[in-house]
């Protein structure tokens, strides 16, 4: 005589129920081992956290949103700069354009940074410019600088894919009415790619937000300071972490509304599609 027969759908609520078990487990096990006092001492430190208030907003946030801003509205400039040269009929445009994009998608951005920050300073012998009605000064400068380079090869792949997405028919039908080729661009083809586009550019905008924290390696002066660096100050200054576990709470009070924003934009063009 057999025993009951198992099926699939039994063999899936086992497994389900298996790896909720374990799931279970290792969340009593690290509850087990956990040294509360510890970690609230040494992360969630209220007395370090009130020290913080309010530079950590008017002074780190304010920075890290600013450098963001920047240089992604540098970057896109320039990336639709290079989309078009990398989709024009002269071939040296395609080849600068090609070159430009392949170099900096190939490069670190650290190292652009530090490229920017100290060795183009000390090939040409000259010291960055402030730009006050950027409010950037000095080395803020130039990590700006170094972003947008960086931040533009990355869009202007996005942007040519967006322009190549739109049906070549629009761009056929404005030409026969008589319209321009960059008129036909700008009126008829960009505004479309654009639509297109931003999802992806809304994701590079949050990209560039986390890489504002490499800016800290080339120095920056108090008041220039990013969240990363802002948290860097504290942790030596208190010998604690809890400065760097309120820069993450702000990073992700920041971070997480645009992805979300992101999410619901390419929900919205599913359904569109």
């Amino acid at each position: 005589m057999t025993g009951p027969r198992v099926t699939k759908k039994n063999k899936e609520r086992l497994t389900r129920g298996a790896m909720y078990a374990l799931l279970v487990a290792v969340v009593v096990w690290l509850a087990s081992i956990a040294d509360v006092e510890a970690i609230r001492s040494n992360f969630f430190s209220e007395e370090v956290w009130a020290k913080l208030w309010p530079e950590i907003i008017t002074i780190g946030a304010w920075n890290t949103i600013k450098y963001t801003v920047i240089a992604f509205a540098g970057g896109l400039v320039l990336a639709l700069v290079l989309a078009l040269m990398r989709m024009s009929p002269v071939a040296p445009y395609r080849w600068i354009g090609t070159a430009y994009v392949e170099f900096f998608r190939g490069l670190p951005a650290l190292v652009v940074i530090l490229l920017m920050g100290f060795g183009v300073p000390l090939a040409f012998q000259f010291r960055w410019p402030d730009v006050p009605f950027l409010g950037l000064r000095g080395m803020a400068t130039a990590g700006v600088l170094a972003l947008i380079l960086v931040a533009a090869a990355y869009m202007a792949e996005t942007l040519r894919a967006g322009i190549q997405a739109v049906p070549k028919g629009q761009a056929e039908a404005a030409r026969s009415l008589g319209m321009s080729a960059p008129r036909t661009m700008v009126t008829i083809v960009l505004p479309q790619a654009f639509r297109v586009v931003i999802p992806p550019m809304t994701n590079e905008f949050v990209l560039l937000l986390k890489d504002t924290a490499l800016l800290s390696v080339i120095g920056m002066q108090a008041l220039d300071r990013d969240l990363t660096a802002f948290g860097q100050n504290g942790l030596t200054t208190y010998a604690n972490s809890s400065p760097l576990m309120a820069i993450a709470i702000v990073y992700l009070l920041i971070a997480v509304p645009v992805t979300q924003l992101v999410a619901w934009m390419e929900r919205r063009q599913q359904k569109a599609r």
